[in-house]
């Protein structure tokens, strides 16, 4: 494969994995305004978040099912089908029944891209530039929580609720079109695999580091996706104040997330994982402690919310990547498992929340808060890994 060719093939992966996270975020500014559309209540609205997530979360046991089945570019191209027409759909939603549904079903054909990406970079590249590749495309996927809420907002001002579908649907249709017409690398031998999801399951050491992740990351979300219901409802803000609360979060994690390798060769990854779950955890009593206090200053919430993204961008990397290792030559299994979990534990908070939200600040963080504290019990009570010395270069090994 030329170098070109290589690098449109991966331009295609970047936009596949951005539109699946977008399907959330480009969409989330719309959500305060379905009740009155619609002629619902803001608990119901919250389903639209969580109908798509737990979709997401089907969707990715399902394609890693279909991949002994079918080859990787039928099943890509047909999810990228599902997507768009799932996304033009919702547009044309009669009742927010119907959206819902086809939230659910846009969630489950936007699982393709996450399953199949790092397998075909890694057949792109060479170890160490699939390695940069990965970083790119994760710097990428952490950009789109704070750039496409903004994208949303102008299209809601300007266009209305429906843009964002239209949007969605019309880009991804393009995307599918483009990967019928180049195709993907060669299909790669089958191989043995090795162990099973059970196995996984039982595994101490492995759901340590996946649950703990998964809550750690599922928590925030859990609070961003209902972050913006009671800004403007409950806070007397408006979906600026969301912007620049996300603007300012995701920041500090992109920073951090940097420097994090480095930190951990310092003071070692169990020490690291383990303070970020406790900053993370704080932030959600601090958040939780404000609204009990009946806060409602909305500049309030970049100071005690980034704390947050900051101890999840620190033991974000290096607990994925021991969980990992901790699942073995079972890894495929255990990169699935772990983002089934986030995506369930995200749905499971959301749906939690659904029904408090109205009452304010402290509802949410209380969710948010009790899905923390949760992650740091795990830590504590479960088994980790032995902390490796170095690895056969010296190189000290997270």
């Amino acid at each position: 494969m030329t170098n070109s060719r290589r690098a449109i093939t991966f331009s295609l992966l970047i936009i596949c994995a951005t539109l699946s996270l977008a399907g959330t975020d480009l969409v989330l500014p719309a959500v305060p305004q379905l009740p009155e559309i619609f002629g619902t209540d803001r608990a119901t609205a919250q389903l639209v978040l969580a109908a798509y997530v737990g979709g997401g979360g089907l969707g990715l046991l399902l394609y890693g099912r279909l991949a002994d089945h079918f080859s990787r570019k039928a099943l890509l191209f047909s999810s990228l089908a599902g997507f768009a027409a799932a996304s033009l759909a919702c547009a044309f939603s009669p009742n927010i029944t119907a959206l819902i549904a086809l939230r659910f079903v846009q969630g489950v054909a936007s699982a393709a891209a996450p399953v199949f990406g790092p397998g075909l970079i890694r057949q792109l590249f060479s170890d160490k530039a699939a390695v940069r590749a990965i970083g790119f495309l994760g710097s990428v996927e952490s950009l789109v929580p704070a750039l496409a809420p903004i994208f949303g907002v102008l299209l809601l001002l300007h266009f209305g609720w429906q843009s964002s579908f239209e949007l969605l649907g019309v880009v991804t249709m393009l995307a599918a079109v483009l990967i019928l017409v180049l195709g993907l690398p060669r299909e790669e031998e089958p191989s043995d695999t090795l162990g099973s999801y059970g196995q996984l399951l039982t595994d101490r050491v492995f759901m340590r580091y996946a649950l703990s992740q998964a809550l750690t990351l599922g928590g925030l979300l859990t609070f961003v996706f209902g972050a913006p219901t009671v800004i403007v409802a409950s806070m007397g803000g408006s979906l600026n104040d969301f912007i620049i609360m996300q603007v300012i979060n995701i920041s500090g994690f992109i920073i951090v997330t940097n420097l994090t390798a480095r930190i951990a060769e310092r003071f070692g990854a169990e020490n690291v994982i383990l303070t970020g779950t406790i900053m993370a955890a704080l932030s959600a009593l601090a958040l939780f402690a404000y609204g009990l206090m009946g806060g409602t200053n909305t500049l309030m919430l970049p100071l005690l919310f980034t704390p947050m993204a900051i101890g999840l961008g620190l033991r974000g990397p290096i607990g994925f990547y021991r969980g990992i290792l901790a699942s073995g030559p079972n890894n495929a299994r255990g990169s699935a498992l772990i983002v089934f979990f986030i995506f369930m534990i995200t749905t499971l908070g959301t749906v939690i929340a659904a029904p408090i939200i109205a009452a304010g600040l402290a509802a949410l963080a209380f969710v948010a808060c009790a899905i923390h504290l949760l992650s740091v019990a795990l830590l504590l009570l479960l088994p980790a890994m032995p902390e490796p010395t170095r690895d056969a270069a010296g190189v000290p090994t997270l």
